[in-house]
C-alpha cells in the first residue's frame, strides 16, 4: 500500500496542471529545486518537476525517494511519437524503457547497454493494471508500449528510424528511462505516462510549443484519476 506518493514531470508546464488540484501546498526548496508537498484524502504526495534531461530526472527521483521517503513514483509528461498510430494528445504508458543515446557499441555491447546494467527496465505491472482499469472506467484511450529516453530532442527522421529499429520503441522523451533506473535500483514501484506532443519527425519545435500545454494537461488529468484509484 502506498504511504507516500511521488509525482514528477520534467517541466513546469507538466506539473502545473497537477498542482491546480490542490490548495494547501507546502513548498520545500532543496538541491536547486522546489518540491511541493500536498495531501489527497489522507495520502501524502510530493510533486516536483526535475528540469529537462536524464541527469536532472535522476537527481529529482532519487531525492523524492531518499529525502522525502516516497515509496511509489508516477511520472506525467509529454513525448514524441514514433509509433505511427500515436497522434497528438494520445496517451502511452510505458511497459519498459531504454536509453537510446547510451552507446558503448565500440566495446561489443548492444545499444542502450552498459555492464551490470540492462537495455530495458520494466515498469510496475500493478500500477499499469491500475492505469488500465482507470482508462477503461473513464473511456480513456491509452496504449502500452516501449518508451525510449535520451538527452536530445529528436526531430530527425533518420534518428527516429534508428530508435524504432533498434529498440522497437513507440515514443521518445528525455527523462523516463533514467527515472526507471533509479526506481528499479531502489526497489520503488513506478509508472511512466506520456501524452503525445509531437510526432518526432515533424517540425518538432513548432509542434512542441503549440501542443506542450494541452498534452501535459491530458497526462496530468489521467494521473489524477490514477491517484484516486490508488487512494481507494
Amino acid at each position: 500500500m502506498t504511504k507516500k506518493l511521488a509525482i514528477m514531470g520534467a517541466m513546469q508546464e507538466e506539473v502545473e496542471p497537477l498542482l491546480a488540484n490542490f490548495e494547501n501546498i507546502n513548498v520545500v526548496e532543496y538541491a536547486n529545486n522546489k518540491y511541493y508537498e500536498v495531501n489527497y484524502n489522507g495520502l501524502d504526495i510530493v510533486i516536483a518537476y526535475s528540469k529537462i534531461g536524464k541527469v536532472f530526472a535522476s537527481l529529482t527521483a532519487s531525492t523524492m525517494i531518499e529525502k522525502f521517503g516516497c515509496d511509489t513514483l508516477l511520472f506525467s509528461g509529454v513525448a514524441g511519437a514514433i509509433n505511427p498510430e500515436l497522434k497528438i494528445g494520445d496517451l502511452i504508458i510505458a511497459d519498459k524503457l531504454c536509453q537510446h543515446d547510451l552507446d558503448i557499441t565500440a566495446f561489443g555491447h548492444p545499444h542502450g547497454y552498459v555492464p551490470e546494467g540492462k537495455v530495458f527496465v520494466e515498469t510496475s505491472k500493478e500500477l499499469r493494471e491500475i492505469a488500465k482499469k482507470v482508462a477503461s472506467n473513464n473511456e480513456i484511450k491509452v496504449i502500452e508500449g516501449t518508451i525510449a529516453t535520451g538527452d536530445q530532442f529528436v526531430h530527425s527522421t533518420d534518428r527516429k528510424d534508428f530508435i524504432e529499429t533498434t529498440f522497437k520503441a513507440d515514443a521518445l522523451e528525455m527523462e523516463g528511462a533514467s527515472v526507471a533506473v533509479v526506481c528499479d535500483a531502489l526497489d520503488v514501484p513506478f509508472f511512466i505516462l506520456r501524452a503525445i506532443s509531437d510526432s518526432a519527425d515533424m517540425d518538432a519545435g513548432f509542434d512542441f510549443d503549440e501542443f506542450l500545454k494541452s498534452s501535459a494537461k491530458v497526462s496530468a488529468d489521467y494521473i489524477m484519476q490514477i491517484v484516486k484509484e490508488i487512494k481507494a
